[in-house]
């Protein structure tokens, strides 16, 4: 009985205490630096930057942890050979978060989590090395760090990491391609 009841209330502070640390939500865009790479010699892109931007959740929990969420129209490119392709994706990182405090108005972040992605416009293009299709749906995973200024404002980084093929081409079983990004944002929240 002892144990339950202790269970009880640590529960009932840990509930008591997210919410005293609450939920705040606001906005978050940056800048995507794309890099497609290929398994084969034969295809070769270029880094490509595009874009990122979409409404956010941050929910904080006791002792700096905690999660945040977005809902993002994600724009990343890659020049394949002459074929400039154009992934445009609504993203939904999901990310858990580790908040180190420096003061009342400032912190540095860490953030790590899958991120799932849906195509939103074409998926087909034509290249000279032949029709490269992009996946219905992708994972990835990312990883992350940054700064709290005046408790609203964050400024970090991510590396986007491709857990599997982004595409295909048509014809090429064996070539592996993977659309891996590092982007550079802020987020406001109100």
């Amino acid at each position: 009985m002892k144990k339950i009841l202790t269970l009880v209330v640590l529960f009932a502070a840990v509930t008591m205490t997210a919410q005293a640390q609450g939920v705040k939500f606001g906005v978050k865009g940056g800048l995507n630096i794309t890099k497609m790479t290929f398994s084969e010699d034969v295809y070769k892109s270029d880094n490509q930057t595009g874009f990122y931007i979409g409404p956010t959740v941050k929910i904080s929990l006791p002792l700096g942890f905690g999660v945040d969420i977005a809902a993002l129209y994600d724009q990343r490119s890659a020049k394949v050979e002459d074929t400039d392709i154009k992934q445009k994706s609504l993203n939904i990182p999901v990310n858990a978060r580790y908040n180190i405090g420096l003061g009342n108005k400032a912190g540095i972040y860490l953030t790590a989590g899958p991120q799932f992605g849906f195509p939103v416009s074409d998926k087909v293009y034509d290249t000279e090395v032949g029709e490269y299709r992009l996946k219905d749906a992708n994972l990835s995973i990312n990883f992350g760090a940054g700064l709290t200024l005046l408790g609203h404002l964050e400024i970090g980084f991510t590396y986007n990491l491709a857990a599997g093929k982004s595409g295909e081409f048509t014809g090429y079983d064996d070539v592996d391609t993977h659309n891996n990004a590092w982007q550079i944002g802020a987020a406001f929240y109100f």
